[in-house]
């Protein structure tokens, strides 16, 4: 994507170049001929996330002490933004960035060591999270997964989560299940627990996996649970503290969601951007044209915007200070210029923009997803309206 040269010690310039050098690399050996492949047979990228893991993308948020970078939050999201400007897709293993925080910050130092040292190495994988369920979407408060304490050793766990992505390909999930009932807390966001399951062992006791096949290759699925039993030692933190913990990794999902829109957009706008150059019609180029140009012109400038806001959610996040406003406006900012570019690009390209050889509609299914999860804009809003502006609870 073309822009205007800015030196690398700047304030404005993209941070971490050496590492987006190295991601881009290595997704050069991941052409569009592998991701269509794949999308075609709804199959897991296996190869990708395999050399991701072992050039150590995917632990670069986990302390050095446990096998990782130890770097910070802009540094994963550069690493996404590659892999997403590259043509490529990271939803197969990105959860694993945001997710494993939630043992880094409140687990105890036995699951720190027994775990986080194997995500890092890629012995296990952590990309199952289950927290949505059938009747309550983004009411988290309201799920009704249970876990019930059976002799002080174990949990009883009954219900069932839906969109758990990549539950097939993941050794641990990452779970929030009710220990108390709603009508014994105090407080609406107490009484849910956090659990790491290790589905190697509950996968046919109890835990029952479902595929959703859904308009991209998303690897989605359904998640039941029938008396399966987790050890109580696999319980992260306090019981009943489980909802504030998963809270405290949603400022980093969304900006890394964020960086990984970005990405995408960067690659919409290049593909446009050289179609218009090349394609001759009335023996010109198309984008000598007003009309093709101006769309391409405005996909950039919202995604250079999205881009600063991006920027300075990671800066806030990175230094301790609370960034849960611009981390829900960059997800909103960053995915509604993805779809943008996304849409425009198919227009550019016209009948094209449909072929499955050009990777825009695959690139085009996949990009829709991020306008309505991790968390849909509509909820982004509420969240500003009440929480920034301070204005009545809606219903």
């Amino acid at each position: 994507m073309a822009a205007t040269p800015i030196p690398g010690d700047h304030p404005y310039s993209r941070t971490h170049p050496e590492i987006r050098d190295a991601v881009a690399q290595l997704c050069s050996k991941f052409d569009g001929a592998y991701w269509r492949e794949l999308d075609r047979q709804r199959a897991y990228p296996t190869a990708f996330v395999k050399a991701l893991t072992e050039a150590g993308w995917l632990s670069i948020l986990i302390p050095e002490a446990y096998g990782g970078a130890g770097l910070g939050i802009s540094a994963a999201a550069a690493v996404l933004e590659e892999i997403h400007a590259a043509g490529c897709n990271a939803a197969a293993c990105h959860a694993q960035m945001y997710t494993m925080g939630t043992v880094l910050r409140h687990g105890n130092a036995d699951q720190k060591q027994r775990y986080l040292p194997k995500i890092a190495s890629g012995e296990l994988r952590l990309q199952a999270f289950g927290v949505t369920e059938p009747s309550s979407g983004t009411d988290t408060l309201s799920l009704r997964t249970t876990a019930v304490k059976k002799d002080n050793s174990r949990y009883v766990v009954n219900g069932q989560k839906i969109w758990t992505s990549r539950a097939e390909h993941s050794d641990l999930m990452l779970l929030l299940a009710r220990t108390t009932p709603r009508e014994q807390v105090k407080k609406r966001t107490d009484g849910l627990s956090v659990f790491l399951v290790d589905m190697r062992q509950a996968l046919g006791k109890g835990l029952t996996i479902r595929p959703i096949r859904t308009m991209m290759n998303h690897n989605s699925t359904e998640v039941f649970f029938d008396n399966m039993e987790v050890p109580a030692d696999n319980l992260v933190g306090e019981e009943g503290q489980g909802f504030r913990y998963i809270l405290s990794g949603m400022n980093a999902e969304r900006i890394l969601i964020a960086a990984e829109c970005l990405g995408d957009g960067r690659w919409f706008i290049d593909k446009a951007t050289n179609y218009a150059r090349e394609r001759n019609l009335f023996g010109r180029p198309i984008g000598q044209n007003q009309g093709v140009q101006y769309p391409i012109a405005r996909a950039y400038v919202a995604l250079q915007a999205a881009e600063l806001m991006v920027r300075k959610a990671a800066s806030l996040y990175e230094s301790g200070i609370n960034c849960g406003e611009e981390a829900n406006v960059a997800k909103l900012l960053a995915s509604e210029a993805a779809w943008q570019a996304a849409d425009m690009c198919v227009q550019t390209h016209g009948g094209f923009g449909f072929a499955e050889e050009f990777d825009i509609e695959r690139k085009f299914r996949e990009t829709r997803l991020y306008t309505v999860a991790p968390i849909s804009t509509n909820m982004v809003l509420n969240f500003v309206a009440e929480h920034v502006l301070e204005l009545p609870r809606s219903y």
